[in-house]
């Protein structure tokens, strides 16, 4: 019983020391929504075996997308004319970083890692954009047209409406309306089930697991990190989950290279998207961009441990630091304002694994009534035998 409470104190703290950093990070995301068009952002990603490479490594740092949830957005642009190397730079950057990650990172771990983990997650999104361009092979797709349709209400499909007059369309308050309640709604409710289900994950390995045991086996040196690799792959977790989870085992002695390892493949891979990616990419290309993920992230990861060890910084000291001057009231107001966005949307993700579960056990049901009256006749003439 003691060690439940445990779980939930320590996830309780996580929950209070991001809360802030994690609204914040939500509002710029609606921002982003309603100001930037996605016309434009088609029309610079299919052309330049180098620039749209960069142009689309840049734009994924500060979308908010898991690796699943960048999919649609990764398959538009492929239909929209962008290449297979801008392609793969944006289904790599966008997932490993986004600006709610990068703000909760700064809460939960410390300035270095800020910076660390955006730059590790754009070059490695560059290199395997290059890497898919060099020696990939393009597979051929019917370009469509941009989608051009207000961000704001669909007032207009974007075709017969030009720029300047549907700049009249919405006021600036209207906009920031608009990019708040897509904030609120869409964006969150695609990450409050992990979120939660991260810090829960992030205290369970705090309260748990013994320190010298991660020490001893995922302390650092390159092998911690070709684990950690191991376990990110397949998982499916989003950047801001995953931040307490790294938080959680840098506090019982990982390494920050090591961790940094899980913070960029893990949300940038899980075994759903690697197959959606073979469909939309090829295997070719899905293997290119496995390849780059995994040597790129085991190189950012000896780097970053070399950066901590030149500077003799002890990053299980500075975790959680860097948010210790927001007032206690303040982050309980946050987390008290997450938690009621999040009831919708963990109320839904579990109601759908409840009906999933009841839908699975009715079709096992199914399937085994035929077998049931070939055991009554089996059994006619045998109520004497007993």
């Amino acid at each position: 019983m003691n060690f439940i409470i445990t779980i939930f104190a320590e996830s309780r703290h996580l929950l209070l020391e991001s809360s802030v950093y994690i609204l914040l990070g939500l509002v710029v995301s609606g921002l982003l929504r309603v100001f930037l068009n996605p016309g434009i952002v088609a029309k610079h990603l299919g052309k330049g075996r180098y620039g749209s490479v960069f142009k689309a490594a840049i734009l994924g740092i500060p979308i908010p997308l898991c690796s699943c949830g960048v999919l649609p957005a990764a398959a538009t642009l492929k239909k929209q004319g962008a290449n297979n190397g801008a392609v793969t730079a944006f289904l790599i950057s966008t997932p490993e970083s986004g600006v709610d990650s990068i703000a909760i990172t700064y809460a939960l771990l410390d300035p270095i890692m800020t910076v660390v983990r955006p730059v590790a997650a754009f070059f490695t999104a560059f290199v395997a954009g290059i890497s898919e361009n060099i020696f990939g092979k393009e597979k051929a797709v019917v370009s469509q047209a941009p989608d051009l349709s207000c961000p704001v209400d669909n007032c207009c499909d974007g075709n017969g409406c030009l720029p300047e007059n549907h700049a009249r369309h919405h006021t600036f308050f209207e906009k920031i309306k608009a990019g708040l309640g897509y904030a609120s709604t869409e964006i969150w409710s695609d990450l409050a089930p992990w979120f939660f289900f991260g810090l829960l994950l992030a205290g369970m390995i705090t309260a748990i697991v013994p320190e010298d045991l991660i020490s001893r086996y995922l302390g650092s040196g390159i092998w911690s990190m070709l684990i950690m690799l191991a376990m990110g792959v397949p998982m499916y977790i989003c950047a801001t989950a995953s931040t307490p989870i790294a938080a959680a085992l840098i506090l019982k002695g990982v390494s920050p290279g090591a961790a940094l390892v899980f913070l960029l493949a893990g949300p940038a891979t899980n075994i759903t998207s690697l197959t959606v990616l073979t469909g939309i990419l090829g295997r070719r290309a899905t293997g290119i961009y496995l390849i780059s993920i995994a040597v790129s992230c085991v190189g950012f990861g000896l780097a970053t441990d070399y950066i901590y060890a030149l500077f003799n910084i002890s990053a299980k000291a500075m975790v959680g630091q860097a948010s210790e001057f927001m007032p206690y009231y303040v982050e309980w107001a946050g987390a008290l304002l997450l938690i009621m966005l999040s009831i919708k949307p963990v109320y839904r993700k579990l109601s759908s694994l409840i009906r999933r579960k009841k839908r699975f056990h009715i079709h096992s049901t199914e399937k085994t009534t035929p077998d049931t009256p070939q055991i009554d006749k089996s059994l006619e003439g045998c109520s004497g035998s007993t």
